[in-house]
C-alpha cells in the first residue's frame, strides 16, 4: 500500500473514531473541515435536523489578505476563518463544536480554529 493510501486510511479512521461523540446540536452545531492540498472546505451543520446551516470554502471569492492562487495555506485559513466568525454571528451562532476530520491540530486547522475564536466564537 502507498504512503498516501495509509496516511488516507489512517485518517479516516480517526475521523469515524471522534464522529461517535461529536455530534451538532441546534444550539452548538458542528464545524467539520475538509482539507485538500489546495484549499480549505468548512461547513456548520446541525446534525439533529440534518442540515448544513453554512458553509465557507477557499474556492469561493477570495478572502482579504491571501496571496495569488495558492489559497491552502495559514493565511488563508485565517482569512476564511475570520469569513465563517461573521458569517456564523450574522445567523446567531456564538457556539460550535470543532470537528476537525482526523487532520491533525497543526497548520491550516489550527490557524482556522483561532481565527474563529479570534473573531468570537466558542469553539
Amino acid at each position: 500500500m502507498a504512503h498516501t493510501a495509509a496516511r488516507t486510511l489512517g485518517r479516516q479512521a480517526r475521523h469515524r473514531r471522534i464522529r461517535k461523540r461529536v455530534v451538532g446540536l441546534t444550539t452548538r452545531p458542528r464545524l467539520c473541515v475538509y482539507r485538500s492540498h489546495k484549499h480549505l472546505h468548512v461547513q456548520v451543520i446541525d446534525d439533529i435536523q440534518g442540515r448544513t446551516l453554512l458553509g465557507r470554502s477557499t474556492l469561493t471569492k477570495a478572502p482579504k489578505g491571501t496571496q495569488g492562487t495558492n489559497r491552502g495555506n495559514v493565511s488563508s485559513a485565517t482569512a476564511l476563518g475570520a469569513a465563517v466568525a461573521e458569517a456564523a454571528k450574522q445567523q446567531g451562532i456564538t457556539r460550535m463544536v470543532f470537528d476537525r476530520s482526523g487532520y491533525n491540530y497543526h497548520g491550516r486547522i489550527k490557524a482556522l480554529a483561532d481565527a474563529l475564536r479570534a473573531g468570537g466564537i466558542e469553539v
